[in-house]
């Protein structure tokens, strides 16, 4: 019955020992696809590497136990595989251990002379006293092999391991990662725990294994090395295991700063794009006042003086008609003549001074000016137009009134060129916040994706314009076939 029950002891050691490394080794694997937070990646695969093989060796040595409690014939390349799989194991570990520690670089040789001489004279020793027991006495080759893999394999590269995660902890405790350090020093302190388990091995007749062996240490402390081996492994486990976690929150804090960061260099962006389309706003509205009021100088002009000196012209022409007598009547025929022209250029400044600047619209208002606008222009472009007020018709903001104005004047051209229809609508609806013009057609339409080939497309770009200026909406909709409606909204700023 005791036999049993130390038979089902050792198979959960075991089989805890190479779940232990493995799913260290599993984790370790995934952490290299992450972002190399623990340590460099080229780091990470040795130590995955190790353990996921030697999790899978003690596996293969559980099943040969079982094998031999059951004295079950086995073929002997379970045995060959077992020792494969600690060797490569434990060379896995001593690359790790080797690039960890930094000993290529030479001032980390020169600080661990002394470490290495020691390790040196050890190997030494090791193969010496092998070579020269072989001499008189014949060994297992298997046992043989397993301790010379654990004591110039195994012992070195644990040693070198927690050298190597003890200098990573001095690193992380340089940059105040704090939780890292503790896991880090816990896996270093099981690693140099785990290299002294290695020294009790099978016994055999040789040195040191006739005196450091698996029966020394049960009789000293009571327990076989692969109880202590296995309490290793979980504190090397639970520490590079809770080290991933410490990087994962280092990681997930990172993430949220940097997301943070992003959304305030996104308010940062946005706010100044706010501050640029106001300014570009402020821009388009001088322009554009600019522009009128250079309109309405240029047309006071033409009145106040232009139309002045042809009027003047007129009288005197007509003046010298009065003094000349009829033998005179080729120079009558003459003074007529330029007396009509005189008129031509008198209406032609006044069109000119029209549509520079309406009257109706600095006098009167929008709705008077767009109802002069319907019966004077749109007649000579043949253009039948509704008009519909809705509200109280009222003066409002004189740029507002000429934006407002000018994109309806616009539209209607537009439908006179290129709608092929004859009537077009327009709306003005006066609310207590807002304005709202609209006007329609039931022409040709067009695709208001484009493309536009300059210059076509530039009165509706200029439409729109003009109403982002005073802080307006511009909606354009058509299709082929369709007609066009275009609609303005600005706010009601009355004066």
């Amino acid at each position: 019955m005791l036999a049993q029950e130390s038979q089902l002891l050792f198979l959960i050691v075991f089989f805890v020992y190479g779940l232990a490394f493995f799913v260290m080794g599993v984790a370790l694997f995934l952490e290299t696809s992450r972002s190399p937070s623990l340590t460099k990646v080229r780091l990470l695969w040795p130590l995955a590497v190790f353990g996921i093989l030697h999790g899978m060796h003690e596996w293969v040595e559980l099943f040969l136990l079982q094998a031999s409690w059951t004295e079950t014939s086995v073929g002997k390349i379970f045995s060959t595989t077992r020792l494969f799989l600690l060797a490569i194991s434990f060379l896995s570990l001593a690359l790790y251990g080797f690039q960890a520690s930094q000993l290529s670089k030479r001032e980390n040789l020169s600080r661990l002379a002394l470490p290495l001489v020691v390790l040196a004279l050890y190997f030494l020793i090791i193969i010496v006293a092998t070579i020269l027991a072989e001499k008189d006495t014949f060994f297992d080759f298997t046992t043989l092999t397993n301790n010379l893999i654990r004591y110039l394999l195994a012992v070195p590269a644990a040693v070198l391991a927690s050298v190597g995660l003890k200098r990573q902890a001095r690193e992380a405790k340089k940059e105040k990662r704090l939780p890292l350090v503790k896991n880090l020093n816990l896996a270093s302190l099981g690693f140099g725990i785990y290299a002294f388990s290695q020294l009790f091995v099978s016994p055999l007749n040789v040195f040191p294994s006739q005196f450091l062996n698996n029966q020394t240490l049960l009789s000293i402390t009571g327990l076989p090395p692969e109880v202590i081996r296995t309490a290793t492994a979980l504190i090397i486990t639970i520490g590079l295991v809770r080290a991933i976690q410490a990087i994962e929150v280092e990681r997930q804090e990172q993430f949220s700063a940097e997301r943070e960061a992003r959304i305030e260099a996104l308010e940062r962006v946005k706010e100044e794009m706010a501050a640029q389309e106001e300014m570009r706003r402020d821009l388009l509205r001088h322009t554009v006042q600019a522009q009128e009021d250079e309109r309405a100088r240029i047309s006071r002009e033409l009145h106040d003086e232009t139309a002045q000196v042809l009027s003047a012209f007129s009288l005197g022409l007509a003046t010298l008609t009065n003094k000349l007598d009829k033998e005179h009547s080729d120079l009558i025929s003459t003074i007529d003549h330029l007396q009509n022209l005189g008129k031509d250029m008198s209406q032609g400044i006044y069109r000119l001074v029209h549509d520079l600047r309406p009257a109706q619209l600095d006098d009167l208002g929008l709705v008077p000016a767009i109802q002069n606008l319907i019966g004077r222009e749109c007649c000579k472009m043949e253009l039948e137009v509704s008009l519909d007020v809705k509200g109280t018709s009222q003066r409002v903001d004189p740029l507002i009134e000429t934006v407002l104005f000018r994109v309806a004047q616009a539209a209607l051209t537009n439908i006179s060129r290129h709608a092929q229809t004859k009537k077009a609508e327009v709306s003005i609806s006066f609310e207590k916040d807002s304005i709202t013009l609209i006007v329609t057609d039931k022409g040709i339409g067009f695709n208001t994706a484009g493309p536009f080939t300059p210059p076509s497309g530039w009165g509706l770009a200029g439409m729109r314009e003009r109403v982002e200026a005073v802080k307006g909406n511009f909606t354009l909709k058509s299709s082929p076939g369709e007609g066009t409606s275009v609609e303005i909204i600005v706010p009601n700023a009355s004066s």
